[in-house]
């Protein structure tokens, strides 16, 4: 059973820093060095100075970004521009934002989880995690003693019961606001009422929590409680045995999941024909357009299907479009070539992108470079920069996906899910010391 705690959360003094909305900023593994620049000439107390401190000439082992995150980190606390709660408090969270013309808002809140390794409790995994980004999140926890952002957790409550709960604790109160990068206005309510707090963890308790972003962070709060048990501090209340996570309910109306669409970099150019050839009588291929323009009309065709089968592929060799559908006999060939994961896996478009067309059909069974576009106007910029020999729409993961799939021990491939908007660092900092 997942247990949830209030906490004594650090945050800015904005009669310190003036403006929340130019000290925040978003998770770490989307700051891109541009966005890492601006953030740093926002403010000289920008969280990114903590989450993400620059690599500089000259870094040793006894200054780096590691260890001038650590000072900042002091130095911002004794200063006063970070302070700590007086009581201990749950954080409720809303995120407001457009997409597609319509107005979202997402709510969730924030509190401290007791960790639970995969497998032994009711915290639930859907991604596989790489050891460099493992290693560096570590390092940091290491000399920060804290968590600096939140894990986004996923639970179900198809009766809303905790919004029913924390709605009215926060009616009538003036929220902390910061409006993102991306035009994303983000409000958060501390909520130290125990009454509150109490009916929240009761209501939490008999749910299982599955990982939508921040399984790095997840794994890391583990290796970091591991080494504080090595080290013979750990008691039961030790705050290592504790994680920052944001929680949000699957049923919520605001939850968004975009696709993760594919442009592959380091592929050997191919036509559409040669591209049919290949995929043989695994797929239905039909013509589907020419020019980087025309995504957004394949995308609308992908999404109109409704099928997670459904695949649109882009060949920069000769600007055309193909759609294609898995048939009978492709649907065998990956129950047979991927016989190591369940059937709920592989109905993922993902899967047979990656599975059974990129690392079976097109042979390279190493994964080859590639980003992502969220957006179609995303992959449109990058078709036009013709940077990329092949690019791949295909559908995103449901919130169903990832709790059948999760449930029954798998894991999704990377980039199956992309929740947006993402979540800001520096709202609220869990202590553990």
């Amino acid at each position: 059973m997942p247990e949830i705690q209030a906490f004594r959360g650090i945050r800015y003094d904005l009669g310190h820093v003036g403006s929340l909305g130019d000290v925040v900023a978003p998770p770490y593994d989307v700051i891109g060095p541009q966005l890492q620049d601006e953030l740093y000439k926002r403010h000289p107390c920008n969280v990114v100075r903590l989450d993400l401190n620059r690599i500089e000439p000259g870094d040793d082992e006894a200054d780096n970004r590691y260890t001038r995150a650590a000072r900042f980190f002091k130095l911002w606390r004794e200063h006063g521009v970070l302070f700590q709660e007086a009581d201990p408090a749950v954080y409720v969270y809303h995120q407001e934002f457009d997409l597609a013309g319509q107005r979202y808002t997402r709510r969730g809140f924030m509190a401290r989880m007791r960790l639970s390794p995969f497998g032994q409790g009711q915290v639930f995994p859907h991604e596989d995690t790489f050891r460099g980004p493992k290693l560096d999140r570590l390092m940091l926890t290491v000399v920060s003693k804290a968590n600096l952002s939140q894990i986004f957790g996923l639970y179900p409550d198809p009766e809303r019961e905790t919004e029913a709960i924390l709605e009215p604790a926060i009616a009538g109160r003036t929220p902390l606001e910061a409006t993102d990068h991306l035009g994303v206005v983000h409000r958060m309510w501390p909520v130290t009422d125990v009454s509150v707090v109490s009916a929240l963890a009761a209501k939490m308790g008999p749910k299982p929590v599955f990982i939508a972003d921040g399984h790095h962070r997840y794994e890391t709060a583990l290796k970091y409680r591991d080494e504080v048990y090595d080290s013979g501090f750990l008691r039961k209340d030790h705050p290592a045995n504790y994680v920052l996570m944001m929680f949000v309910a699957m049923e919520d109306p605001g939850l968004v999941v975009l696709p993760s669409h594919r442009l592959f970099r380091d592929l050997p150019p191919i036509t559409a024909d040669e591209l049919r050839t290949k995929l043989g009588e695994f797929f239905a291929a039909r013509d589907a357009g020419c020019g980087p323009e025309e995504a957004p009309t394949v995308w609308e065709d992908v999404q109109t299907s409704s099928d997670q089968d459904v695949l649109g592929f882009y060949t920069r060799e000769d600007g055309r479009w193909t759609i294609a559908q898995l048939t009978a006999a492709g649907r065998a060939k990956l129950d047979q070539i991927a016989a190591d994961h369940n059937p709920e896996w592989r109905t993922l478009g993902v899967s047979i992108l990656q599975r059974l067309v990129v690392e079976t059909l097109l042979q390279r069974p190493s994964a080859p470079q590639t980003e992502y576009g969220h957006l179609i106007e995303e992959v449109v910029e990058g078709l036009r920069s013709g940077e990329f020999p092949l690019a791949a729409l295909v559908m995103p993961a449901t919130v169903d996906h990832i709790r059948t799939i999760s449930m029954q021990g798998d894991r999704l491939p990377q980039k199956s899910t992309y929740f947006y908007p993402k979540l800001l660092s520096g709202l609220v900092i869990n202590p553990l010391e």
